[in-house]
């Protein structure tokens, strides 16, 4: 199986994947974001480009990306700057790249800053809209979404679906944006059946 490294959201803790990868009996690297959430901060990271660079140490083999939310905008990044090594997507919840505030998607600064008052202010920073650019990655992508997802509604998984090549949407009833712990399990057995498939 693929290596998998693993890409947490905003909250920014390494730990955040671990109860899937348990269910889903995987292995790989649990990266954590410098500066968010509680994260410790590091002075070398000052804005997204540097968490796609940071992530983009780990890139050195074939992969699996795993990623949540704010996450899933570095995998894109990544899958972008990397076609023959990362071979497969696994993206919840996300913007992933597109205009999320088009399709619907709450604002979720205010409550960001709110839990994290001493996350770095730089990731409410506006990011680049790589609509265009999606449709070049041509890697199997399991996008995974709640119905009841107020930041990145289903709207946004559809959008992505239409951009991505070969995407397959999986919608889990009652779910929200942290439906990677809430749902673990299920979000556990989507993962492995779309590994899988991988050669």
């Amino acid at each position: 199986m693929l290596k998998t490294l693993f890409l947490p959201g905003a909250g920014g803790s390494a730990a955040f994947w671990k109860p899937v990868a348990v269910h889903a009996d995987l292995d790989g690297v649990f990266v954590s974001w410098p500066g968010l959430g509680d994260e410790t901060p590091d002075p070398a990271v000052g804005c997204i480009d540097d968490l796609v660079a940071l992530a983009a140490g780990q890139i050195r083999e074939p992969i699996a990306l795993i990623a949540q939310s704010m996450g899933g905008y570095v995998a894109i990044r990544l899958a972008l700057a990397f076609p023959a090594l990362v071979r497969s997507l696994v993206l919840a919840v996300t913007s992933g790249g597109v205009p999320v505030a088009d399709l619907g998607g709450c604002d979720w600064r205010p409550g960001y800053a709110s839990a994290f008052p001493k996350a770095a202010k730089w990731i409410a920073d506006p990011v680049e809209d790589l609509s265009a650019q999606i449709p070049s990655i041509q890697v199997p992508a399991l996008l995974l979404w709640g119905d009841a997802d107020p930041i990145s509604p289903v709207a946004v998984g559809h959008r992505l679906a239409s951009l991505l090549p070969q995407s397959r949407l999986r919608i889990i009833p009652g779910a929200g944006h942290d439906l990677a712990q809430t749902h673990a399990e299920i979000v556990a057995a989507e993962i492995r059946r779309h590994l899988a498939t991988m050669p």
